[in-house]
């Protein structure tokens, strides 16, 4: 087939096509630590996959005019998810070590948010304050023992520390999955906004710690994991805020908002695709 014709006359998929490329090698360039230099608060190489990230996914969005058909259409689509779940910073990696170090990177921020649920009490109706309080009482410990179980892991990534990250990070996404629900009962609008916020925020990076988990664990674990989740992401979801999440993922690694909001998405339905 003569490459110039196809260009022109499959003009999307051919762009779809070079997005993807670039896409990819530009996670492979971040996992082995290249960035090609330094651009505002980030890198070469985040800033090209998180254009190329938001150009693919506006491309995949544009309305299918009269000469496309519903398989291009659909091959295109497919495509897009599936370059979308290349460059994750959620999962890159490629060693035990820089997963952990990963985990560990998190943790400042972890720490941050907590430190915010603990203060919200504060921001409450009197009436309210007490509820917000029993649901988030158990976060500190949690953050806690997470924080030091991923640091020993960076230490040592050996196979128990592992187990215990499994069962702990699994744990304290339960109990922040407990507290949107209860956050999500407070009928005062202004309290309840400040409660989801400040869960929100732990809810982002226990997401995070937790993907960057399974990413090392193997799928017998990531099973023993999803089967003591017993309060899905499904009945979470309407309670968090994409937005928030997204603006502290791009904070987080310096990338586009754009290119973040495409990873909370996919990161999201792989959750709920694997049944947590």
């Amino acid at each position: 087939m003569n490459p110039i014709s196809n260009i022109w006359n499959h003009p999307k998929t051919s762009a779809a096509g070079v997005l993807i490329a670039a896409i990819t090698i530009t996670g492979v360039l971040s996992q082995q630590g290249i960035t090609l230099g330094t651009v505002g608060a980030g890198s070469v190489v985040t800033l090209v996959s998180g254009l190329a990230t938001a150009l693919l996914g506006l491309l995949a969005r544009d309305p299918v005019n009269a000469s496309s058909s519903p398989g291009s259409t659909a091959k295109l689509g497919a495509w897009a998810l599936i370059a979308l779940l290349i460059p994750l910073p959620f999962v890159s990696g490629c060693t035990e070590t820089a997963v952990a170090q990963n985990i560990v990177n998190w943790t400042p921020a972890l720490q941050s948010a907590v430190a915010t649920v603990d203060s919200t009490a504060s921001l409450l109706a009197p009436a309210d304050a007490p509820i917000f309080a029993a649901a988030t009482t158990s976060f500190d410990s949690a953050s806690n023992l997470l924080v030091s179980q991923a640091k020993e892991y960076l230490a040592n990534p050996s196979a128990s520390v592992l187990a215990q990250m499994q069962a702990q990070v699994t744990a304290f996404q339960q109990q922040v999955n407990a507290a949107l629900l209860q956050a999500a009962r407070i009928t005062n609008s202004t309290s309840q906004q400040h409660a989801l916020a400040a869960i929100q925020a732990v809810a982002t990076v226990v997401s995070a710690m937790l993907a960057l988990v399974q990413s090392v664990s193997s799928k017998a674990a990531v099973a023993q994991m999803v089967s003591t989740s017993t309060i899905k992401l499904a009945a979470v979801r309407p309670y968090l805020n994409k937005g928030k999440a997204a603006e502290i993922v791009a904070a987080h690694y310096g990338e586009t908002i754009a290119s973040a909001q495409m990873q909370v998405a996919s990161i999201e339905q792989y959750e709920i695709q694997v049944g947590f």
